[in-house]
């Protein structure tokens, strides 16, 4: 279990059935949508929250925690774990929702994700990726540290258009 206040205005946690609410609201949202994986519903329904609570709290494929004030759930960071060649670098994912953007709330999440994940666990590497166009994404890695290793030319598809893909990493060695 992870709890971490983080500059005294959030944390992160683990999800909670209460967080029901506050899902839908800042996730049922599709400028949010839009720059995820299409595993990420939209519309976000209540059945949606409740699903993805229930398989964040017993997966075995990775870590999902909920970004949070003291009141309510404001977004989500996880990895998802890789295996055979790949098992010592995991990927990481998160969101917040529209309301908090803009406030540096998600790049100090990020640091201060990416420092626990090396302190307690034994990995080299953590990775992102980021459609083409997703800007304010590239921003947040960059001032957490990540370095961006290449891109793959029209790798994602969403929304009948292929975009290109970002990829981003940070080593443990590059944590401050």
């Amino acid at each position: 279990m992870l709890i971490r206040f983080i500059n005294d205005t959030f944390l992160i946690r683990e999800f909670d059935f209460n967080d029901v609410d506050s899902l839908v609201k800042y996730a049922n949202n599709y400028k949010i949508f839009r720059w995820v994986k299409d595993n990420f519903p939209y519309p976000y329904s209540i059945k949606d929250a409740e699903n993805w609570i229930t398989v964040s709290r017993n997966t075995t494929e990775g870590f999902n925690y909920a970004i949070a004030t003291e009141t309510e759930l404001i977004g989500g960071i996880g990895v998802k774990f890789k295996e055979d060649v790949y098992r010592f670098s995991w990927e990481l994912g998160y969101w917040l929702g529209e309301p908090f953007w803009g406030k540096g709330i998600m790049t100090e999440a990020v640091k201060e994700f990416t420092r626990y994940l090396f302190k307690h666990y034994n990995i080299r590497s953590i990775t992102a990726n980021v459609f083409e166009g997703n800007k304010a994404s590239m921003k947040i890695l960059t001032k957490a540290g990540f370095k961006l290793d290449g891109v793959i030319r029209k790798a994602v598809f969403k929304e009948k258009l292929f975009w290109d893909l970002y990829v981003y990493s940070l080593l443990r060695e590059e944590v401050k």
